[in-house]
């Protein structure tokens, strides 16, 4: 059974995120020839204050740059 687990920073749409589950689902199956039913996507959101690059967070860095 495929587990797919996808970190983000929060911001995209519900069907952005849809999108990317499906897609994701999708070349799960036709990589490794899993069935649908059987592969797991899971979306975690994070606030940009939370997730960090390089001792900069991703707040900082699209702050630096505005």
């Amino acid at each position: 059974m495929p587990i797919i687990d996808v970190t983000l920073t929060q911001g995209r749409s519900p069907e952005q995120l849809r999108t990317l589950i499906h897609e994701l689902t999708l070349a799960a199956q036709r990589a490794v020839d899993a069935p649908l039913t059987s592969i797991r996507v899971m979306v975690r959101e994070v606030p940009s204050t939370h997730f960090a690059a390089g001792d900069v967070t991703i707040a900082e860095r699209r702050s630096s740059t505005s």
